[in-house]
């Protein structure tokens, strides 16, 4: 399973790259900040909205910890998806939130 920390990601960010970052954790976390313009599909109702995801795009899974984005992302990657974990979740995040 291909990890960045958050600060790999956060770095990205800052670039010129368009990033897919989707966030698997529950509506009670997502309500104190997501990380800006990452789309919010809690790990439970994945299964049930993966077909809202692009398989020639590449997805950066982030949760609390880093450990239901690892498991998003074995599971999306069994399908054919190409998904990056970020490792440390927002326990790790330093940067802007939303």
């Amino acid at each position: 399973m291909k990890q960045y920390s958050a600060k790999e990601v956060e770095n990205l960010l800052t670039g010129e790259i368009s990033l897919n970052i989707i966030d698997v954790r529950e509506v009670d976390e997502v309500a104190n900040g997501k990380i800006p313009g990452a789309l919010h599909i809690p790990l439970g109702l994945l299964e049930f909205r993966m077909n809202e995801l692009d398989q020639s795009k590449e997805y950066i899974m982030v949760c609390r910890s880093g450990a239901r984005s690892g498991r998003a992302t074995q599971f999306l990657e069994s399908y054919g998806y190409r998904v990056i974990n970020m490792s440390g979740g927002m326990l790790d995040w330093e940067g802007k939130v939303e």
